[in-house]
């Protein structure tokens, strides 16, 4: 997961039975009262993508975990503190990066 400024990057595991819109109402629901006392609302719509069984995971990891990179909002030897991954993504992840920062040529540095 990753929180941006202006949105937010959640990869997360469904239960065989628990559809999306679901999911979305239930996470949304709770927060709305908060961004309306901030005078901000929720955006209109959410982009959904499955990752089947057979799919590399990386890359959707990396499109994630890049993102405030390619949004220019920090150095490319600082971590975001909005990142989140959980424990065990992160022991396969992890150990990929450059010391929980990209590697420079992912970046195109």
């Amino acid at each position: 997961m990753v929180v941006m400024p202006d949105h937010i990057h959640l990869l997360i595991t469904l239960g065989v039975d628990v559809p999306l819109s679901s999911v979305i109402r239930n996470w949304k629901g709770p927060l709305t009262p908060v961004l309306r006392r901030s005078g901000l609302s929720w955006q209109r719509g959410y982009f959904d993508h499955r990752i089947r069984p057979a799919e590399d995971r990386f890359p959707v990891f990396l499109y994630i975990f890049l993102n405030p990179d390619r949004a220019k909002l920090l150095t490319a030897d600082t971590k975001w503190p909005g990142y989140y991954c959980a424990p065990l993504d992160w022991a396969w992840f992890g150990p990929l990066t450059n010391s929980d920062c990209p590697f420079p040529e992912w970046l195109g540095i």
